[in-house]
């Protein structure tokens, strides 16, 4: 491992040079406070990798550290997911861009957690093993479901991959002048070490501590940014409003989402789409009870409604000092450097000069670093445990499956890196919304119903999972982003940008009209089969073999 981090070393030292010598060298400096916190970052991170390498032995360790996680530890860890590039980056850019309707998305995102926590967090941690394919599965037929659902996964994983892999190449490009195709190639070879060599315990703790970092980076951003207004939040509306060439329509909906069907079906998206988040719902495996397990989502919200809160100042912020004539150094050929994306990362340069830039530099790649961490484990887990060990090889030892699911990673890298560098001009707040459509209209629906409805059967999930996922993924390819903007056509055939109002209805009426119509002797024995699901769900008795089913 160690020559491994010694070749990457030299590459990265070699391309931050490269970058150096040819990329708009008379527009941005080197910034050197940010690199050499940058390399802090890394090399503290790949130290608790190689610790966490050298106590992960079995399949269990390598997907949910062994269940030894608490409930702090956890809910700080399930926040670092949570906060990801699209939400620090994204949001902030997006309130910068359109003003209220930035923070629509901030809501949605922070809203589904009292989903969790009262629907879903306890009964994950007592019926769960490594994924939460081991809940819809728990009764229903193995072999259909888990197939689905690790498909469902990996859609999501990989339009959530995107954005992250978009974030971090525009941030690199801004930080340190290197081309954005390095920049996406090294947090591909980055989170591959990361995610093969330490699993879940390493990813655990390099989210637990990018959470620390980003939450004390924005505290010092919000507190500077209100500090100039006299820690009046009226005062700093107030001259947003001012600053803006929109003027007082940033304050008011419709700047973004124009329509009530967008806005609802985006707000379905995210509160929905939370609770089917495979990288988030995983992470309720890697406590020891069902007690943790509700702690992790009271700490986890606590953290992301603050976070968020502080988000909504920062991106008010921007738009102030952006628009400013300090912030006009920040702009080539009238456009922000770097795009919409960068606002915050401009705005701490204006309030905290070059070491704060530096620091919130390195805490933002390293939010996405930790992100893609989870996020390809999420993945790798779909592929080794759900469709490898469970439908294609029952017989697998941990051995093969640990080996298949590293396999895997190396794979999910290679691909993030490639749609990273083909969706380079995308918002990466509106990919993740892509990501939470599906997730509400695939994941959810089979997870919820399979916990709490009685009559679900395993042709119902099936059938209903095919064409929540379907209609999720074809209204997106034939909506106003894919169809008109990426492939280049006049008029999209779906008009709306959001599809998670006609995806997810559509997945559940498909669930409950196929499973009501289904008389089979299968789907009645799956209907007694809930009555000792439904305790273990709620009593956490023989929770311990729930691993075994």
């Amino acid at each position: 491992m160690f020559r491994i981090l010694a070749l990457l070393s030299i590459f990265a030292v070699a391309v931050f040079a490269a970058g150096d010598a040819n990329f708009e060298a008379s527009q941005r400096e080197l910034n050197i406070p940010a690199i050499i916190m940058f390399f802090i970052f890394v090399g503290g991170t790949l130290g608790i990798t190689y610790w966490a390498a050298k106590k992960t032995k079995s399949a269990s360790d390598f997907y949910t550290a062994g269940g030894g996680i608490s409930g702090f530890q956890n809910g700080m860890a399930i926040a670092g997911d949570y906060m990801s590039a699209a939400s620090f980056l994204g949001i902030s850019g997006l309130v910068y861009l359109s003003g209220y309707d930035g923070l629509i998305y901030a809501v949605g995102f922070l809203v589904g957690w009292p989903v969790i926590l009262f629907l879903l967090a306890e009964r994950l941690r007592n019926l769960g093993k490594f994924t939460f394919t081991d809940i819809a599965a728990f009764r229903l037929g193995q072999k259909e479901i888990r197939t689905l659902a690790a498909f469902g996964s990996l859609a999501v994983v990989t339009l959530y991959l995107i954005a992250q892999m978009v974030g971090s190449g525009k941030l690199i490009q801004v930080l340190f002048g290197l081309e954005y195709e390095y920049a996406v190639i090294l947090v591909g070879v980055m989170m591959i070490i990361y995610v093969t060599f330490g699993g879940m315990l390493a990813t655990t703790w390099v989210q637990i501590i990018k959470a620390v970092l980003l939450l004390s980076g924005v505290s010092f951003m919000g507190f500077m940014v209100l500090s100039h207004f006299g820690f009046s939040f009226e005062a700093l509306a107030t001259k947003a409003v001012e600053s803006h060439e929109k003027g007082q329509a940033i304050m008011a909906p419709g700047g973004f989402i124009s329509d009530p069907v967008s806005a609802i079906s985006l707000g379905l998206a995210l509160m929905l789409g939370t609770a089917g988040l495979p990288h988030v719902l995983m992470r309720f495996f890697t406590v020891g009870n069902a007690k943790e397990a509700r702690k992790s989502v009271v700490y986890a919200t606590g953290f992301i409604g603050y976070f968020y809160l502080v988000i909504a100042i920062i991106g008010l912020g921007a738009i102030v000092f952006l628009n400013s004539d300090a912030g006009a150094a920040y702009f080539v050929d009238g456009k922000l450097f770097g795009g919409n994306n960068m606002a915050a990362i401009h705005l701490s340069h204006i309030v905290g000069g070059n070491v704060f830039l530096g620091f919130i530099s390195a805490v933002a790649f390293a939010t996405i670093l930790a992100v893609v961490a989870g996020l390809t484990l999420a993945g790798a887990s779909a592929i080794s445990h759900d469709l490898y060990a469970s439908v294609i090889n029952p017989n697998a030892t941990e051995e093969q499956e640990i080996r298949v699911s590293k396999i895997a990673v190396i794979v999910i890298g290679f691909i993030g890196v490639i749609l990273g560098i083909a969706f380079e001009q995308q918002n990466i707040a509106f990919m993740v919304g892509l990501a939470f459509a599906i997730a509400a209209s695939a994941n959810f629906p089979i997870l919820f119903l399979s916990i709490y409805w009685r009559k679900l059967t395993t042709r119902g999930a099936f059938i209903g999972g095919i064409v929540g996922l379907a209609t999720a993924v074809i209204l997106v390819v034939v909506g106003p982003i894919v169809w008109v903007d990426i492939l280049g056509n006049k008029e999209a055939l779906f008009p709306y940008k959001h599809p998670a109002l006609f995806s997810v209805s559509a997945a559940f009426i498909a669930i409950w009209f196929f499973s009501i119509t289904d008389k089979s002797q299968r789907a009645k024995d799956e209907e007694k089969a809930f009555e000792a699901q439904n305790i273990r769900a709620q009593t956490g008795f023989g929770a311990a073999g729930a691993v075994d089913h």
